[in-house]
């Protein structure tokens, strides 16, 4: 069981940044120097996956556009000797062999999943959600990648959060396995308190066997009236084995303000060209409050 495609949904209308998201996709606001879609690209390349599917919709052509070559600005960055911005604009066109397919109906993230099916075909693969961002030693989907390898099955990044918040989420019914590994054997999507299984919710990361396609084709609306994933994921791991990581590092949820804002902060800090000013910046500000 080689993982070597990757799919990002990034489809959704980001109603949760409004009104920065109106115009501009959500998954294209920088962090720093780099558009969100960004760190997740190189979290997938970091991780091995070779080929990668973005689903995006008839408003998100600039994610198109970031990843390929744009010959008028190397030319310019070129004869102005800028090096360096040359040298990462090209980077990101190279990053991987990145396609596109649009998720022509806003029907839920189990129904984006669906439209990749013919770029998969019937190999196991992974899925980076477009809004979360991950900091990890260790690409947290080449943890999964590891796991679902290990165990000839479907994998689910999942941390513990608070029982409070647990209905935001979904929560997995799970036997502990290996240190930091579990089989799941149940998960219910945004549980109402009497539902909850446990406090372990899957976070943005999947590795996923192609029998999902089937499941998903036939699934019937839930949550909200879409399609979900987490539906899906619930039939497939009582007809196939499926294993839960607790993943070591990091989750960002860049697809609220907050979640945004706090991202931007951490990665500005440990940035080579922001870090010292922006601690400075900080301690100024302190004094100020």
């Amino acid at each position: 069981m080689k993982v070597k495609k990757a799919v990002i949904p990034a489809a959704g209308l980001g109603t949760r940044m409004l009104p920065a998201t109106k115009t501009v996709p959500k998954e294209m606001l920088p962090l720093v120097d780099k558009p969100a879609i960004q760190y997740i690209v190189e979290e997938a390349v970091a991780a091995g996956i070779e080929d990668i599917l973005i689903v995006t919709n008839r408003s998100k052509s600039a994610m198109d556009d970031y990843f390929d070559y744009y010959p008028e600005l190397e030319d310019r960055l070129n004869a102005s000797q800028k090096e360096r911005e040359l040298a990462e604009i090209r980077r990101a066109a190279d990053l991987a062999n990145i396609f596109y397919v649009r998720q022509k109906e806003t029907r839920g993230l189990g129904h984006a999943i669906w439209r990749a099916k013919h770029f998969v075909g019937d190999e196991p693969f992974a899925v980076l959600l477009g809004d979360d961002i991950m900091r990890a030693k260790t690409p947290v989907i080449g943890q999964l990648i590891q796991a679902a390898e290990k165990y000839q099955c479907s994998a689910v990044g999942v941390q513990q959060v608070p029982t409070e918040a647990i209905s935001k989420y979904c929560s997995l019914k799970v036997e502990a396995l290996e240190d930091n590994v579990f089989t799941v054997d149940d998960l219910v999507e945004k549980p109402r308190r009497e539902e909850i299984f446990s406090n372990y919710a899957i976070l943005g990361r999947y590795v996923l066997s192609p029998a999902i396609f089937d499941i998903l084709e036939d699934l019937k609306p839930g949550v909200g009236g879409e399609i979900q994933l987490t539906d899906g994921l619930r039939q497939l791991c009582r007809q196939d084995r499926m294993v839960a990581v607790d993943f070591e590092g990091k989750r960002y949820d860049t697809g609220n303000v907050r979640g945004f804002l706090e991202a931007s902060l951490d990665f500005s800090l440990d940035h080579p060209l922001t870090g010292q000013w922006l601690r400075e910046y900080i301690r100024k500000k302190a004094k100020e409050l």
